[in-house]
């Protein structure tokens, strides 16, 4: 049933809606006299909409603002009074394990993690919430105890849910998730080892302002790569399919890398099959034309099935008189102006090639000596420029590009199977996580990996994978807040994690079989919890004789 408004038309906004229509750029997010979130006008920004030269107004600056960006910096600066405390009914080995799984805030977490790990975790991964309306968003504020907080701001429902919605009808849709990152990319920054890297996931809706985040939290000069995970088709979409999340990758100091001369480098996927398939063909041909053709169409079935990539693909050619496959696509001109300049002649029509307006990238000496020893490719006749021969079996790694597809739909299918049923949905995929934190540290065994938006726990799921392929000591933190859920098993998705962890532990040490090489697959369960201290604070006159025994200890009686 409709309701009747009781007062008139907001006339106000209804201009400034007429003035979003025409001037989109102009619209920003700022406060009202009482405190409250609006939407508004940037007036300088108007008048300069308006006017045939420019418009004198506040000093420019290149930047990310918005409203609270102050209050979040100083909730990440806050101290708090708390502790980590350890649940030991709910871990796994929790005498040998040193792995962490941490249930609260995690910005509260990040605080207490300063002491123990500053400047020593090796790589990040973050999914933080995306921001599309759902709720998600933390009020930090630590000026009042925890309970009285949450009850005033909301963040508690009546079933205890902690929780704050931030839908687009909240004047401060974008600022409010802004606030809420910004101080956990803070504390996270100073936690990363000056080698560190930082991976965080994200869509569409807070894509352009994270990027914008973090040139600002760990600077523009140590952005490595916006990476695209193509991750499905949605064929509703009104206009585009865009089934892509995006990974922005920062070091937390590029030059360092640079210094250490760090290259990332990741096995092809298939190579070994493709070799030993190269290897069959060629044992079994009827003529080289035919072990070319089976080859080629090999490539192309494997490609599609996804189990090889364009780094295996793209060699395609069998080298005549041994089978090796090559690829006869490496360019030999140079690249600009001022190569060497010479004749090759044609091993076949004995007639000089074409030589490339650049000229050739070696000397004389050096093409003679690669065409000798079969690492040039020359066409059919004299008018195709030669190029140069790699062999598969010399080039075991590669570099990552910058867009990959790996189907969604299968992290859940293999939730489901490692749960028994769907208790998380659109579950990172473990696969993708090893295979960007394995290339991230550079293939390094011990390093330790922090996700503080744990949510189902694949990352620790991917760092026992990882360990279990390579026999390495990786340790895993998490952090995941104590969402409720609407389970008959589970109460948050803490439990649904650390369940998971237990299961997938075990489904790792199966697949390992006995002797399990002394694999972690353990976790301490911690709680943030208040502080151990018990409060002795007190004026001379309140310390009578018979209360000097009750303020002799400083911890609380349940606690050590």
């Amino acid at each position: 049933m409709d309701k009747l408004a009781m007062h008139s038309p907001d006339l106000t906004q209804r201009n400034i809606d007429a003035i979003v229509a025409l001037f989109p750029t102009v619209v920003t997010e700022t406060v009202d006299a009482d405190g409250n979130p609006v939407r508004a006008v940037d007036f300088d920004l108007l008048r300069q909409e308006l006017s045939d030269h420019i418009v004198e107004g506040p000093q420019e600056r290149y930047q990310l603002d918005w409203p609270g960006k102050r209050a979040a910096a100083f909730a990440a600066n806050a101290p708090i009074a708390k502790t980590l405390r350890p649940v030991r009914d709910e871990s796994v080995d929790f005498d040998t394990t040193k792995n962490l799984f941490i249930e609260g805030d995690n910005l509260e977490a990040l605080k207490l993690l300063q002491e123990s790990y500053l400047g020593k975790i090796n790589v990040i991964y973050i999914d933080p919430p995306y921001n599309t309306g759902n709720d998600f968003i933390y009020n930090d504020n630590f000026a009042e105890s925890s309970a009285a907080f949450l009850a005033r701001s909301g963040q508690r429902s009546e079933s205890g849910e902690r929780r704050v919605a931030n839908t687009e009808a909240n004047g401060r849709f974008h600022s409010d998730w802004l606030s809420m990152i910004y101080s956990r990319l803070k504390l996270a920054r100073s936690l990363l080892s000056d080698d560190g890297v930082i991976i965080a996931s994200i869509g569409d809706q807070e894509h352009a302002n994270l990027r914008l985040l973090l040139d600002q939290v760990f600077g523009a000069q140590n952005f490595i790569a916006d990476v695209v995970w193509q991750g499905g088709r949605k064929n509703d979409s009104r206009y585009v399919s865009n089934g892509a999340d995006y990974m922005l990758i920062y070091a937390k100091n590029e030059m360092r890398l640079s210094e250490l001369g760090i290259r990332w480098r990741e096995p092809k996927v298939g190579l070994e099959a493709a070799l030993a398939q190269a290897a069959s063909i060629w044992a079994s041909r009827q003529s080289d034309e035919d072990a070319a053709t089976q080859w080629k169409a090999w490539l192309k079935s494997k490609k599609a099935a996804g189990e090889i990539t364009d780094a295996v693909a793209r060699y395609d050619r069998l080298q005549p008189g041994t089978g090796r496959p090559m690829s006869t696509y490496r360019d030999i001109t140079w690249p600009g102006r001022g190569g060497a300049v010479y004749e090759v002649l044609h091993p076949m029509t004995g007639k000089a090639v074409s030589v490339p307006k650049t000229g050739w990238r070696f000397k004389k000496d050096e093409m003679d000596r690669r065409i000798a020893a079969g690492r040039i490719w020359f066409g059919e006749d004299e008018s195709t420029i030669p190029r140069g021969i790699i062999f598969l079996d010399e080039t075991s790694d590669q570099v990552a590009i910058s867009v990959f597809e790996q189907d969604r739909k299968a992290a859940s299918t293999e939730m489901r199977n490692l749960m028994g049923e769907i208790v998380f949905e659109n579950p990172k995929d473990r696969r993708v996580l090893a295979r960007w934190i394995r290339l991230v540290t550079g293939g390094a065994k011990d390093a330790v990996v922090l996700d503080f938006f744990a949510g189902s726990g694949s990352t620790g799921h991917a760092v026992m994978d990882l360990n279990a392929l390579d026999g390495g000591h990786r340790r895993y933190i998490l952090v995941q807040l104590d969402e409720a859920v609407d389970h008959p098993e589970y109460d948050s998705i803490a439990d649904i994690a650390r369940e998971r962890l237990r299961r997938a532990g075990e489904q790792v040490k199966r697949e390992i079989g006995l002797g399990d090489g002394g694999l972690d697959v353990g976790f301490r369960s911690l709680n943030v919890a208040t502080t151990n201290m018990a409060d002795t604070l007190a004026t001379v006159d309140d310390l009578v004789q018979g209360a000097l025994y009750d303020a002799v200890g400083s911890v609380k009686q349940d606690r050590t």
